[in-house]
């Protein structure tokens, strides 16, 4: 190993930490700009000015992103950490910024009247936060105060569950919502290092990652739970041997969707290879416990549950060249036509960069890892609407995959939504 080999390694780790500990300032700083409107745990500080409290985030985004990098090169390198090392100082990390108030998005506040509502009996897919009222509507993002939940079945389960605990006090609420979140993530963070070919690479990019920590884990997004049913079902479909795993398999997909739809990229990951192959039946088992499972999932509220997500696949955000393309082609063809064209090319674009990234993901990496990996990554990049917490997936995907540079642009990705999307609900750009 290289001297230069042998330093990278501490510099990466202090602007890990530094970067961690950055998100924590934010949190306990809270209320400010980048968190929710409220304190949500006895662990605070005097609110962070607006200033402030953006300088400080940006920073820790930026010094995960290069702690990230910089741990992953010294890898390749040659530094080769304790896995159990790597798991201890992320679970130390994550269990900090879980007991803080939720940082860099306001999703938390939106969950937890979600889930309000239906402890309450009500219909989360019809009510919005602002006909709840009170304390919990408060909480939640300007954007999304009027938006029935977008959310599946099993997530609205997720947070009803939160809310009963909760009561009529929102914090704990979205306090249990963020263990909750924290303890998923330490799951899938030591199913990846226990089967990954190298698990010190999969804890860098998962458990002792201070860019996913920051954005999924303080952030408390529910794409966490996604990408634990994902890993669990690639280990079941790594396992099979009977065809009672591929059902296993195909029920966990279908449980993925029934908590953000976007899980069925993870099923398309795991079908296409098996049709690639000619294994019509192990596809087709998987496909029908996907589909059983999301029918009845579904059928528990009915399909006006789809709606709220149709409405929400219009929008556009930032940093995104659709979002050019709405501003300039509305003017000329109107907003439906613009809507309408967007929605027809934009899968479109995505099947050819998942095309393209294919090429390049490592030959060692088993066929349902790259496909799964490259589906998730392209539509992160084509989709118009695309947030920093969705690269969830591409990450855990990676994680089990060869060393490459996709993995770079993945973290580089990651960071540069993160510092676009950034905001506690007050306000987004698009």
């Amino acid at each position: 190993m290289t001297v230069a080999a042998q330093r990278r390694p501490g510099a990466a780790v202090s602007m890990s930490g530094a970067g961690i500990a950055l998100f924590g300032v934010v949190g306990v700083g809270a209320p400010n700009p980048n968190t929710l409107r409220t304190s949500i745990t006895w662990l605070r500080l005097p609110a962070l000015p607006g200033t402030v409290s953006e300088a400080i985030t940006s920073v820790a985004i930026v010094l995960s992103c290069l702690g990230a990098l910089g741990m992953l090169d010294a890898h390749r390198r040659g530094w080769s950490p304790d896995p159990r090392l790597l798991f201890r100082a992320g679970a130390l990390a994550v269990l900090v910024v879980a007991n803080l108030t939720p940082v860099g998005s306001s999703d938390t506040a939106s969950y937890a009247a979600y889930g309000r509502i239906a402890a309450l009996g009500g219909d989360p897919y019809v009510t919005t936060p602002a006909q709840l009222g009170g304390a919990y509507a408060h909480l939640v993002g300007d954007v999304w105060r009027n938006t029935p939940s977008v959310y599946g079945p099993v997530a609205t389960w997720w947070q009803a569950a939160a809310a009963f605990v909760g009561g009529d006090q929102p914090w704990l609420t979205i306090w249990a919502l963020m263990l909750a979140n924290a303890a998923a993530f330490l799951a899938t963070g030591y199913l990846l290092i226990r089967t990954a070919d190298d698990p010190i690479r999969a804890g860098l990019l998962w458990i002792a990652n201070p860019l996913l920590i920051g954005v999924l884990v303080a952030g408390g997004h529910l794409d966490t739970i996604v990408v634990c049913m994902a890993v669990c079902a690639l280990h079941f479909v790594h396992r099979a041997v009977r065809w009672h795993h591929d059902l296993i398999a195909g029920g966990l997909v279908g449980l993925a969707c029934g908590v953000k739809i976007s899980a069925a990229l993870l099923g398309m990951g795991l079908a296409w290879p098996l049709l690639r192959s000619g294994a019509w039946r192990q596809a087709a088992l998987q496909v029908c416990a996907a589909t059983l499972t999301l029918t009845v999932l579904y059928g528990a509220y009915g399909l006006h549950t789809l709606v709220p997500l149709s409405a929400a696949s219009r929008m556009v955000s930032t940093p995104s060249l659709w979002a050019v393309f709405d501003h300039l082609g509305t003017a000329f063809l109107g907003h439906r036509a613009v809507a309408t064209t967007t929605s027809i090319l934009w899968p479109a674009l995505m099947l050819a960069l998942a095309w393209g990234l294919h090429r390049r993901v490592p030959a060692d990496t088993p066929a349902v890892v790259a496909v799964s990996f490259v589906l998730a990554f392209a539509w992160i990049l084509a989709a118009p609407w695309s947030m920093p917490w969705y690269t969830a997936l591409a990450c855990a995907m990676a994680a089990l995959a060869g060393q490459g540079r996709l993995t770079q642009y993945l973290i580089g990705t990651t960071a540069v939504l993160a510092l676009f999307h950034n905001s506690g609900g007050h306000g987004w750009t698009w």
